[in-house]
């Protein structure tokens, strides 16, 4: 694989014409076609020089606090520099501002290349994460937190975004490659089509506990055609010990989920009998919302928007040494950053 060190590989490289889609390819990433062009003109005049392989030393920092997550990509981009030491924050631990999250020593010719696709990763990983990161904390331990994502970003992107939001503690997400990075079987119940297909709630959530693996949980939407009330009374009744959850997902037109409705909902179930069906909520779940609702009866939140429309952590990378020697550009501080927290990855 010829990587894009040089202008004559970023001019000799032709796209295929009849490409189907735009996202780039694992090769392409790996090679260096995701770089930012200064990059390969940097190796250039350093090739020229007899410099690119001086031995250097960088940090990447984030812009503000946050939660690291893309760690684990960040080495598989690197996997196959063997010249490079590297240390960074494992996944899953917060860091503050201008921090160092990760730091690599080895030729130029070797770093340079990728600190476009590197910062990429991290910086949207780590935005994912602590928007996920907020969910938690709003919801506490006992709830679950289900990232439901995938339909607001792009495809190729989709599941490290929901693999960042697994990192922060989300007991599970919808997008099947995303829980399948994580070791995980995606979670996800069925959507409106089914029913509006159907016609009847009641008639899909039989349909749904018959043809279902046994393992499922039965957890089915309510809001479709009836008060939720009184279609999730229909499923318990029916259904019995068998359903497990119902789902309010009640639109923005009917006022969405609210605090009276899912006080109502559990009520009513309670007062029949049928406490152990838990309440799903999701439409619109931000840390606030989550906050307002999990004392009224909700039992797990499934949220999209929040975390995929979540801003990326930017980060940055510095030069911190040249062949031993600390450097640095005006307004930054010379030499490593003082830090324990960062541990050998390679």
């Amino acid at each position: 694989m010829e990587r894009m060190n040089s202008l004559n590989n970023v001019n000799n490289w032709s796209i295929n014409s009849d490409r189907r889609l735009y996202s780039a390819n694992h090769d392409e990433i790996l090679k260096g076609g995701t770089t930012d062009i200064y990059f390969v003109r940097t190796q250039e005049i350093l090739n020229y020089m007899d410099l690119v392989d001086k031995e250097v030393t960088v940090e990447i920092f984030a812009s503000k606090p946050g939660l690291m997550a893309g760690t684990e990509e960040a080495m598989g981009l690197l996997a196959d520099d063997n010249n490079l030491k590297v240390w960074a924050l494992p996944e899953g631990e917060s860091f503050e501002a201008k921090e160092a999250v990760m730091r690599i020593t080895g030729p130029y010719s070797q770093v340079g290349i990728y600190e476009t696709p590197l910062l990429g990763i991290l910086a949207s990983s780590a935005g994912w994460a602590k928007a996920a990161k907020e969910c938690r904390d709003a919801a506490g331990p006992d709830k679950k937190l289900i990232c439901f994502g995938a339909r607001h970003l792009h495809p190729a992107v989709a599941p490290v975004m929901e693999r960042s939001a697994l990192v922060a503690g989300f007991d599970g997400c919808s997008c099947i490659l995303g829980a399948k990075l994580m070791g995980k079987q995606p979670t996800g119940t069925v959507p409106h089509a089914v029913f509006l297909i159907v016609g009847d709630t009641l008639k899909v959530a039989r349909a749904y506990h018959e043809s279902m693996p046994s393992g499922d949980p039965r957890i089915v939407l309510v809001d479709t055609f009836k008060d939720e009330a009184e279609e999730s009374l229909r499923l318990a009744r029916s259904l019995s010990e068998n359903l497990n959850g119902v789902r309010l997902d009640t639109p923005s037109e009917r006022g969405g989920v609210t605090s009276g409705l899912v006080r109502e909902v559990r009520a009513r179930l309670n007062q029949e009998g049928y406490s152990h069906v838990n309440i799903l909520a999701s439409g619109g779940i931000t840390p606030e919302r989550i906050t307002e609702l999990k004392d009224e009866g909700v039992d797990a939140f499934g949220v999209g928007s929040y975390i995929a429309g979540s801003r990326a952590n930017d980060m940055t990378m510095d030069i911190k040494e040249v062949e031993g020697e600390p450097v640095a550009k005006r307004g930054r501080i010379p030499g490593l950053s003082k830090t324990d927290r960062i541990i050998r990855y390679k």
